[in-house]
């Protein structure tokens, strides 16, 4: 179901707007009805490292990949920036959502959020902010010195300038972090509100250079770099899928709902059955089958195939094949808090009438400039200096909006959040429709960790996710120092006194026991409005032997069994420091690389 949001903007406009946009763009159907029974690879989900592994291993001429992806193409309105908003809870979302949070969510429905992923061709990349940020290079060589060899920084920033096809002009002093051969296409900002100049010149007046985090140093303010083309969404449907699709050698199926790994009696996989049309369908491969469903997808599919923990699969009269406890344990995602709000003065920050003048409809249509090129009030992003352990490794990231959870009067975003209708109008209420920005604080590195588990045998029914939000209280200590930083750039005089500031200082209804603007009324505030940034990652991370909870090697092959791997986000044993949508990338073309060595095919030289 498209949103309250995109229902209210005039049909004929927002179908002048898409076509244009789609018509340039060509077919985005590029899937294929003649399925084989057999294949060399099977790659399960065509999400940003399913269509990104697909589209390498097609390379090589005298292999057959299928790509199997549940949901259908991607929908016209996703080549469009700014209507990111609107994909949430539509027909390309899996529109999962979480279990109760025992400690987080109190201002929620239910103590419940909305879990968006992607289900169509390009997955996640196909709704998400499109943020090119790769994370911190402390990151990698963290995971290298976990027992995961070739995992440090130097291998994964090579692959990163592999798959990148960096356009921008802005970042000039660090072009040499940056790839310019790859097929993810990465721009500047093609608009921004007046407001980014304020945020930016915030952060220098309180120290902060103004840098390219995908550059040597991670700790500063940015303009986010967008991962578009010519003003469109650069999804990997387009950059990888749609050229990778006219090699004679990969199959494309949508709407294919993979419900099982099949396993011989040597506990190697020999193929997949799934479902399409209403149909169910054999598949096998010669060579191996590589799960890239995702965080939530992948231990899914191993839990419902009997790899996993065998007292829960037993649980579900599941067959073990392999007893991996670490199947579906290791959740990790970065909460954040998106309702620390200030008002503004008029015509600064974005609106949907803004948005729908009619010179922001020529500026997209003719010259792909304006603020259709952005998804919806993303401007910035900073770090800063972390006060434990190495200052250069942050655990705080900052997301800078041009708009408050308030700025559509009150129509549908509260509801698409999944605030309490009588929480949100209280707190909110007083600035319904009115001009203003947000600073999320965003945990980066947190020590809370989740779980994904059946909710029973069917194949169709959503698994349980239970990301554990806030459950160590270390968490929560973070949250109230990332608080305090937003409060400083959102009062400092580049805001303030330049765009008239004020932050929304209403008690938040549940923390009215504690005293406005201490510790633990902050900490009270962040157990009510900490949510999801939809960056799940880690449910089957690849660990050394010693590692009891590993479920993959270092080459991605899962244990106990052959013939199957997993890449995608749920590999990552710890999260990285960002967005993770360039990580999956650059995990992606590293185990492209990684399988096509494992069967003697040749490898192009990295930059």
């Amino acid at each position: 179901m498209i949103t309250n949001l995109i229902r209210s903007v005039p049909t004929a406009l927002l179908r002048m707007i898409v076509l244009s946009v789609v018509r340039e763009a060509g077919e985005h159907n590029y899937a294929t009805n003649n399925i084989l029974d057999q294949y060399d690879f099977i790659v399960v989900g065509a999400g940003t490292a399913g269509g990104i592994l697909a589209a390498r291993l097609s390379e090589v001429t005298n292999w057959r990949i299928l790509l199997l992806e549940s949901g259908g193409p991607p929908p016209p309105e996703s080549f469009v920036p700014a209507f990111n908003i609107a994909l949430i809870e539509g027909d390309a979302d899996w529109n999962f959502r979480t279990v109760p949070q025992r400690f987080s969510h109190r201002a929620y429905q239910d103590h419940v959020c909305p879990f968006p992923r992607g289900k169509c061709l390009g997955g996640s990349s196909t709704l998400n902010w499109m943020m090119y940020v790769r994370g911190n290079r402390r990151d990698f060589d963290n995971w290298e010195a976990m027992g995961n060899p070739g995992w440090g920084y130097e291998s994964a920033l090579r692959y990163f300038k592999k798959a990148e096809n960096y356009r921008g002009k802005r970042n000039i002093h660090t072009l040499s972090y940056h790839g310019r051969d790859g097929l993810l296409s990465v721009e500047d900002k093609r608009w921004s509100s007046p407001l980014l100049t304020g945020f930016l010149k915030a952060g220098q007046q309180l120290g902060y250079d103004i840098v390219d985090p995908n550059g040597p140093e991670q700790i500063g303010f940015s303009v986010a770099d967008m991962t578009q083309r010519d003003g469109r969404r650069g999804s990997t449907a387009e950059t990888y899928i749609k050229p990778a699709a006219a090699r004679p050698n990969l199959d494309v199926a949508v709407n294919a709902h993979v419900t099982k790994i099949i396993f011989d009696e040597n506990k190697r996989a020999i193929g997949v059955r799934f479902r399409q049309n209403g149909k169910m369908r054999t598949v096998r491969a010669r060579r191996e089958v590589i799960l890239s469903a995702g965080a939530i997808g992948s231990p899914h599919l191993l839990l419902l195939s009997g790899v996993g923990p065998s007292k829960h699969l037993q649980q579900h009269e599941i067959p073990v094949v392999v007893d991996l406890p670490g199947v579906g344990h290791n959740l990790q995602d970065h909460p954040s808090i998106f309702g620390l709000a200030w008002t503004t003065r008029k015509g600064v920050s974005i609106s949907i009438p803004r948005l729908l003048e009619p010179k922001s409809v020529k500026d997209y249509i003719f010259n792909r400039q304006g603020p259709f090129t952005s998804p919806f009030g993303v401007e910035g992003n900073a770090w800063s200096l972390a006060e434990k352990g190495d200052p250069y490794w942050p655990d705080l990231q900052y997301l800078f909006i041009s708009g408050t959870p308030a700025l559509d009067s009150g129509l549908a975003i509260w509801d698409l959040i999944g605030y309490r209708k009588e929480v949100f109008f209280e707190y909110f209420g007083h600035i319904l429709g009115r001009d203003g920005f947000s600073i999320g604080p965003m945990l980066t590195r947190p020590k809370s960790r989740g779980t994904i588990k059946l909710a029973s045998r069917d194949p169709l029914q959503a698994p349980l996710i239970d990301p554990n939000f806030l459950s160590h209280p270390d968490d929560v200590e973070t949250f109230v120092r990332g608080i305090k930083f937003a409060l400083s750039v959102g009062n400092a005089s580049a805001l303030r006194d330049d765009f008239q500031a004020v932050f929304n200082k209403k008690v938040l209804p549940g923390c009215e026991h504690e005293a406005p603007g201490s510790d633990a009324y902050w900490s009270c505030y962040a157990l009510h409005m900490a949510s999801t940034t939809f960056h799940p990652c880690g449910t089957c991370k690849m660990a050394p032997s010693s590692d009891p909870y590993g479920v993959l090697d270092s080459n991605l092959k899962v244990r106990g069994v052959s013939g199957l791997r997993v890449i995608d986000a749920s590999i990552m044993p710890l999260i990285t420091t960002g967005n993770l949508n360039a990580p999956v990338a650059m995990i992606a073309e590293k185990g492209a690389d990684i399988i096509k060595l494992d069967w003697g095919a040749p490898v192009a030289p990295l930059p």
